[in-house]
């Protein structure tokens, strides 16, 4: 019975791949964004894939817009080579088939490997790339705390298995830093990568790097700058379909998202090629429609299932953090932590502001101690930095504020104390260090 279950799924598996009726249209109009064909609207669906051409040299898009007229197809592959005239046929939507030997592997936005490791296995199950989250009622309650190794996150915006928390930086204060020394968490099963948008020698330094202690238990998904925007906005759904693969066989998952703002982008080019109007900042609705889709898949599953938990980057334009996207990220997510370049600017990293982070399950790990002496740490910690300008000034006089001389006596203590880099071993426990380091 077995056998002929995996025989059944095998089939009709094809028949998703390969239609037993194709439909085929042809080119009618090129341009540099996208191709027109005529043929296929009566059946075309958006997110529906077309071969352009035959054989080999055939070219994969994505169907982005449907009318009377045609179908709008924007192609993976930004380089290809089309014609008027040349044949389109219809390859249905966009599925993965991931397997547990897919751990220790890289592979693009469609699945492929590109770590010249040979083929990859195909798993008996297709998961669609743009699945829906789980139903709400369905969901698992999340209750277990997650040590991540940094002393400053688990001191102040600690995580917990299921959760989804944003990473919110300007760029080169320290945000791909910090996902790395995240990565080197032991407390998961899988660890899920998208690299979106990076700079191609990134890549490398990365899984050698930070990610090599957990490579094979680990699966990356990368498609870098120089890619198609069809390639780096298909990047994050193909890392959380894959995601959604382990969570589903039971397992703790990490998947972590750099970033999210290049999907943005890259999702808002596909949408002005397809013809939807610049809302704000130049991004179309659809993109603000689709952000809050696509992180709500991450988080706990269902009763049989294990959990996503989501650590997602996202790049602030210009260091505007009420940017429209980090905007919309912001209120969907669990939590951010918010990196600040003036504190990179004085040498403290991770660059972190205390005051601006915030975890909205940080009461499912605090103790009650705990929670106490956090929020005397915060209030510390404000108090210092609210009176900078005075001491800088000279108007400070020891004596006058005993809560005031207390801050200055303590918190840089504390931030020597938080200091850490990808070269210091994983932190094991934060609150009893940072307490060595205030009773030393």
């Amino acid at each position: 019975m077995n056998a002929l279950r995996r025989l059944a799924a095998a089939v009709e598996e094809a028949a998703i791949d390969l239609p037993f009726v194709a439909a085929s249209g042809a080119v009618r109009e090129v341009a540099p964004a996208a191709y027109r064909v005529r043929g296929l609207s009566a059946l075309a669906r958006l997110g529906d894939r077309v071969a352009l051409g035959d054989g080999e040299a055939a070219t994969v898009g994505e169907i982005v817009r449907v009318d009377e007229t045609g179908a709008t197809v924007k192609p993976f592959d930004g380089r290809a080579s089309v014609g008027i005239g040349m044949r389109a046929q219809m390859i249905g939507a966009m599925r993965l088939s991931p397997a547990p030997s897919w751990k220790g592997r890289v592979v693009n936005a469609l699945g492929e490997p590109v770590d010249g490791a040979g083929p990859l296995a195909r798993g008996e199950r297709a998961m669609p790339t743009d699945a829906q989250p789980p139903p709400a009622m369905v969901r698992q309650r999340i209750r277990k705390a997650l040590r991540t190794g940094v002393r400053l996150i688990d001191l102040f915006t600690p995580f917990c298995e299921g959760q989804r928390i944003g990473i919110f930086a300007g760029s080169g204060v320290g945000k791909s830093t910090l996902l790395s020394m995240i990565a080197r968490s032991s407390g998961f099963d899988t660890v899920v990568v998208a690299l979106v948008g990076e700079r191609g020698r990134e890549v490398r330094e990365f899984l050698e790097g930070p990610l090599a202690a957990n490579l094979s238990r680990a699966v990356v998904v990368v498609a870098t700058g120089d890619e198609s925007p069809m390639m780096r906005r298909l990047a994050l759904p193909s890392a959380t379909a894959i995601a959604e693969y382990f969570r589903d066989r039971g397992e703790s998952v990490l998947l972590i998202a750099d970033s999210v703002t290049r999907y943005a982008h890259a999702a808002r080019d596909v949408a002005l090629a397809a013809g939807e109007p610049a809302v704000a900042r130049g991004y179309a609705p659809s993109v603000f429609s689709d952000l809050p889709r696509l992180l709500e898949r991450a988080g706990p599953g269902g009763p049989e299932g294990g959990a996503i938990t989501g650590v997602f980057a996202v790049l602030v334009d210009g260091d505007d953090h009420n940017d429209p996207v980090a905007d919309a990220i912001r209120g969907t997510l669990d939590g951010h932590v918010v990196l600040d370049r003036s504190i990179a600017d004085q040498g403290r990293y991770p660059a972190v502001n205390v005051l601006g982070s915030i975890s909205r399950l940080a009461d499912v790990v605090w103790s009650p101690e705990q929670r106490e002496l956090v929020r005397r740490l915060r209030t510390m910690i404000a108090r210092f930095e609210d009176t900078r300008d005075l001491r800088l000034m000279g108007g400070y006089h020891p004596g006058t504020d005993l809560d005031l001389d207390q801050a200055v006596a303590t918190v840089p203590r504390i931030y020597a104390a938080l200091r850490q880099d990808p070269s210091t071993p994983p932190s094991a426990d934060a609150f009893a260090e940072l307490a060595q380091v205030l009773r030393g």
